[in-house]
């Protein structure tokens, strides 16, 4: 029997079958089977969730051989790929043809099925969060049929944009495009009561605007990635090889020295932000998005209103300085536009603030994560579907306006929940109409 493993290495299972399918005919075969005998079906793509999403003891199917871009469509803006095609493999292709995603997440290793039915996002005030450049998802349901969900059916294609796996297998991606750019990337340190007080204008005054805040420390990092028609001015082999050192080497070893320490952390985050310098470069938008991440780490990330953002994180920071958590990992904030476009976007209908939380792998989570969770709630707080949270639901429901125009569309698709597993189960309930 195979034992799948998350990326971050703490959740994993042992499925009754795991099979890697070649065509969308042996998705539909294997999908079929297992629905008869009355087993429950979960895709696993780069295994980036950090919870137990896909985990199962039915079949788990890994769609890595459905990959790569099928079909280009560079007047219309559109192209077509597998579901288990890499966010890494995908920039090189549409850089091959001139073209890329407006805005990428800071780690470019999940499979497009991953990111997109999770909402995974990048940071930028006018731009929304993956799954809004989903045009169309070709889905096989539980009785092995295909189902084309476009905006001839707009209801579904809300649901299947962002859909946890919980509606069918995702086999194929139509996605929206643009015209391959360049991005001046800078950054560097900041008070963080200075990046609290221009919040505003730094949020509304660049492209993509994020900060990293060091807890137990006064200082943030910030990133200001502008777009730019200014040629090319990559940063240098030996640039890069001292920033991916400082930002996987030296920092897993502080956390490790944290780990082992932890009255050491406040100095260790500290020490780190020490090291940080200053840095100007002009790329290609995929190499300045993505980061490469070595680190092993839990995450928890809370999508609240934009305006929360800083009473929350003062909240956050008056929680680690008076119930003093061990956190040795820094706090990331990033802005996305509201959208309606999926029934389950963590930005549904308002402009939001994410904010992520860490610790690092082997170290105690849950008391934070929970203080962070209750904060992030009393101000509106939605949960990121593909990182740890703890709740139901019935605490969960309240949160989405969209929550039953998703349900009803789940009970239309998988009216047996055949793609329902204890972690589906619980943050959606059960299926309408089923008692699982």
């Amino acid at each position: 029997m195979t034992t799948w493993t998350n990326w971050a290495g703490d959740e994993s299972c042992t499925p009754g079958r795991y099979l890697r399918p070649r065509s969308v005919d042996e998705v539909a075969l294997a999908t079929k089977e297992a629905a008869d005998a009355g087993r429950t079906v979960r895709v696993v793509g780069a295994g980036h969730s950090f919870g137990d999403l896909v985990c199962t003891d039915g079949l788990l199917l890994n769609l890595d051989h459905l990959s790569g871009i099928r079909h280009v469509d560079t007047g219309a803006g559109v192209v077509t790929v597998g579901a288990g095609t890499r966010l890494s493999e995908l920039n090189a292709a549409l850089a091959r043809h001139g073209l890329a995603l407006a805005n990428l997440g800071d780690i470019d290793s999940q499979s497009v099925a991953g990111a997109t039915s999770t909402a995974t996002h990048g940071t930028g005030r006018l731009l929304g969060n993956l799954a809004t450049q989903v045009e169309a998802v070709d889905l096989v349901l539980a009785d092995g049929s295909t189902l084309a969900c476009t905006e001839d059916d707009p209801e579904t294609l809300a649901a299947a944009r962002v859909g946890l796996g919980a509606l069918g297998v995702a086999t194929g991606y139509r996605l929206r495009v643009v015209p391959a750019f360049a991005l001046h990337a800078r950054t560097r340190t900041m008070a963080l009561a200075e990046v609290v007080d221009r919040l505003d204008e730094l949020v509304d005054g660049n492209d993509h605007f994020e900060f990293f805040w060091f807890p137990h420390t006064a200082k943030a990092l910030v990133k200001l990635n502008n777009r730019t028609d200014e040629p090319l001015r990559p940063p240098s082999p030996a640039a890069r090889r001292v920033s991916e050192l400082v930002e996987n080497g030296v920092v897993e070893a502080a956390c490790r020295a944290g780990r082992r320490f932890p009255s050491a952390i406040p100095a260790l985050n500290r020490a780190i932000t020490g090291l940080m310098t200053p840095t100007d470069h002009i790329d290609h938008s995929h190499r300045v998005f993505a980061s490469r991440r070595s680190v092993r780490f839990t995450e928890m990330e809370v999508a609240v209103p934009r305006a929360a953002c800083a009473p929350v994180l003062s909240e956050i920071r008056r929680t680690i300085h008076d119930r003093g958590p061990d956190v040795n990992f820094p706090i990331e904030v990033r802005f996305v536009a509201a959208d309606e476009k999926a029934h389950l976007s963590p930005s549904y209908g308002r402009e939001t603030a994410y904010i992520a939380v860490h610790m690092f792998t082997g170290m105690p989570w849950q008391r934070y994560f929970r203080a962070v969770q209750d904060i992030a709630l009393a101000h509106g707080g939605r949960p990121h579907w593909g990182k740890r949270h703890l709740l139901g639901a019935e605490e969960l429901a309240p949160l989405y306006p969209a929550w039953d125009r998703f349900q009803a569309v789940r009970a239309r698709l998988d009216p047996n929940g055949t793609f329902t597993n204890d972690h589906v189960r619980r943050v959606l309930g059960p299926v309408r109409g089923t008692a699982i």
